[in-house]
């Protein structure tokens, strides 16, 4: 019949303890606790994850082999994924596992099924919002390294470097709410760009300048050691390598 909703998929109600289930064959160690660890897997899953709607399987999908390895890490799982392709033929890692626990953690922090145009704010305390935004800037995310010649015509032989840090999703309200935790923690201002696509949602995008970029990237990267996809991390070091340290800085 039309019109009938399709009950809620029942919650699977488990008998034996985890640590008890000998069916269990790599299980998560990462506590159900704010760190800088969880705070970045929880920045990759808001923007490449997603919470299935049966209510307990997690997924992160990945064009980068290392961020989904990187991820499984930081939880403590086995590094296990499956290879596919995305909609336009592009090669896509898949990590997908069942933890009812970790899938309700994550539901009271703020991620939903389906949560692409409805994110919003992301219930994590201040001390770890930069491993968030890591996690956000890893996930979807950009740093754009580019030359640029601001006066071609009367200065053909004078360039530049820029340095913009983009963070990026299909919600307004997730943007808003990160320009202003960065804001409200860090005191860059950030501006707010709209991307319309033809027959498709709008995407938001949420844009540092060079100034800002720099002030951002040393907290993003201040830990060498911190999770984080590499080729986006080289980005930085490179750009500071050639710009700031002649400067004085680092």
């Amino acid at each position: 019949m039309s019109g009938v909703k399709k009950p809620r998929a029942r919650r699977y109600r488990r008998h034996v303890p985890v640590e008890e289930d000998k069916r269990i064959r790599g299980y998560r160690t990462l506590e159900l606790e704010w760190s800088e660890l969880m705070a970045y897997v929880v920045g990759l899953l808001a923007t490449d994850g997603c919470l299935s709607s049966d209510r307990r399987h997690i997924i992160l999908t990945s064009r980068d082999r290392e961020l989904v390895e990187t991820f499984l890490t930081c939880l403590g799982r086995p590094i296990k994924y499956t290879v596919g392709r995305t909609r336009r033929g592009k090669r896509a890692y898949y990590a997908q596992f069942s933890d009812v626990t970790f899938y309700d953690w994550l539901l009271a922090r703020g991620l939903t099924p389906r949560k692409s145009l409805t994110l919003g704010a992301i219930d994590v305390p201040n001390a770890f919002l930069i491993p968030l935004a890591r996690g956000l800037l890893d996930g979807d995310g950009s740093v754009c390294v580019f030359r640029n010649r601001p006066t071609r015509a009367k200065y053909p032989n004078y360039e530049y470097e820029r340095l913009w840090v983009f963070f990026l999703s299909a919600s307004r309200s997730h943007i808003d709410w990160l320009r202003g935790r960065i804001k409200e923690l860090v005191g860059l201002n950030g501006h707010v760009e709209r991307i319309v696509r033809r027959k498709r949602h709008d995407l938001f995008r949420l844009k540092y300048g060079k100034r800002e970029s720099i002030v951002l990237l040393r907290l993003l990267y201040s830990d060498p050691n911190a999770p984080c996809l590499d080729r986006k991390r080289r980005k930085w070091i490179d750009y500071a390598v050639r710009n700031l340290c002649a400067e004085g800085g680092t």
